[in-house]
């Protein structure tokens, strides 16, 4: 069987870079800011997961200084929204490139709605938020030391919203809840349902 073999720094050679297909899918850190001036920002980012358990940890990066990463410098605080079939289109329309005094839940008819607290609202259509402290705020770099144009922001969890109808027996319903991820391709996406799940517990 034939293999293809590729120095990243030497490029892939293929029709598109299969980095982000191979890493994936991956949940969507679709992320809610406020400015000092009070302008919300909700933007979406590919390269999000959660990182710890107790406390919980959240994180995002971000390809190129954007609003959502100054926001958070400026008072340290986020919020994370689930992104589920339904709200698709919508989570793709916060994408559009526009300018900071434009807030994005206007732009794809969100409605914020005021967290517990944090200052940035959540989304309301969405049915999971975590509102976030952020703890670190670096920029990444490569082997050679040289910083790269992409930062990393990690937060704490310090407040869960969960719509009630996706708890089951007080267990979380992943694959009733919905939720979309992040493939590769320029617009490639996934779904979780009930036809995806089997369980596996761990050995004991």
């Amino acid at each position: 069987m034939s293999i293809h073999f590729y120095e990243p720094k030497d490029g892939h050679r293929l029709p598109h870079d299969p980095f982000n297909a191979i890493v994936g899918p991956r949940p969507i850190g679709w992320v809610s800011t406020c400015s000092d001036d009070g302008i919300t920002n909700l933007a979406p980012y590919s390269f999000f997961n959660a990182f710890n358990y107790v406390p919980p940890i959240i994180g995002f990066s971000s390809a190129g200084y954007k609003d959502s990463v100054r926001n958070i410098e400026a008072n340290g605080e986020f919020a994370w929204n689930l992104v589920t079939r339904p709200l698709a289109e919508a989570m793709n329309q916060t994408c559009a490139p526009v300018p900071p005094e434009v807030s994005e839940f206007e732009l794809a008819g969100l409605t914020p709605v005021a967290s517990r607290l944090i200052k940035p609202p959540r989304v309301l259509e969405s049915p999971v938020t975590f509102e976030c402290k952020a703890t670190q705020i670096f920029q990444l770099q490569g082997i050679d030391g040289v910083k790269v144009q992409t930062w990393m922001v990690l937060g704490e969890v310090i407040g869960v919203h969960i719509r009630e109808d996706l708890l089951v027996n007080g267990v979380y319903n992943t694959a009733g809840a919905e939720h979309i991820l992040r493939g590769g391709g320029p617009a490639d996406y996934f779904t979780i349902g009930p036809e995806q799940l089997f369980r596996m517990h761990r050995p004991r």
